[in-house]
């Protein structure tokens, strides 16, 4: 049994990010850096194509409205280029036109605006997965408690947990931050995103969800911190 979080021994994947708005840029970098990747930031189209064409990129996270040149622009030059580095299109943009669009230009996946982060690490490591670049194995370990992302099992002591797709990224998000609090308020930006306009009850119904499920049976690994928010940790840390 290991005690604590062990990240992936992943080869890190050189990943480059052109988005304009510096926040979600930093925002996407730096989830991505947690990740054990290489991240270039480019904030600039013209600039972004120019970096597309000029190196070999395991994945190229592209935001659509960019000044000088668009992201599917890019990505067309890309492919047109013989670059064939997988491409996550990121815009405020959500009509089935766009989203066509984007796959038509070359893209692989596209993620619309506001985005929780937590979906988008999960779906740069799936297609990283696809491509054939990412590590053999994701799998996420806190104490008994492990969680794969490629197949979205969980797994307490071994025994197979049986969690509802909000369920999985509330424990993802916790278990990415074992040993850190978190807030109700970043709770619902990273698990139901930026849109989410209801209470900030429905963290505390999913952590309980998530604690009997989790921790039935087994020394909690789910912990509250009044009026800080929660934890991911051992009863001994």
């Amino acid at each position: 049994m290991t005690s604590g979080r062990e990240t992936k021994p992943a080869s890190a994947c050189r990943i480059l990010v052109v988005e304009d708005e510096p926040a979600i840029n930093d925002v996407v970098a730096t989830a991505l850096r947690y990740e054990g990747h290489s991240v270039t930031q480019l904030h600039d189209g013209g600039d972004g194509l120019s970096e597309a064409l000029r190196a070999a990129w395991d994945l190229v996270v592209l935001d659509v409205m960019l000044p000088g040149v668009d992201g599917y622009e890019i990505c067309r030059r890309m492919r047109e280029g013989g670059q064939l580095a997988p491409v996550l299109f990121l815009t405020a943009r959500s009509e089935p036109e766009d989203r066509i669009q984007g796959f038509v230009t070359g893209g692989d996946d596209y993620v619309t605006k506001p985005f929780s982060v937590a979906e988008l690490v999960l779906r740069v490591g799936a297609i990283l997965r696809r491509a054939g670049t990412a590590a053999t194995s994701d799998q996420l370990v806190f104490d008994d408690l492990a969680l794969d992302p490629s197949s979205q099992e969980v797994r307490r002591g071994g025994r197979l947990v049986e969690l509802s797709p909000t369920e999985f990224r509330l424990l993802h998000y916790l278990i990415v931050n074992a040993g850190i609090v978190v807030s109700k308020a970043q709770i619902l930006v990273e698990v139901w995103g930026d849109d989410y306009d209801g209470s900030e009850n429905i963290v505390e119904l999913y952590v309980g969800y998530l604690r009997r499920k989790i921790d039935d049976g087994r020394s909690p690994l789910i912990h509250t911190r009044r009026g800080a928010g929660y934890v991911l940790r051992t009863t001994t840390t």
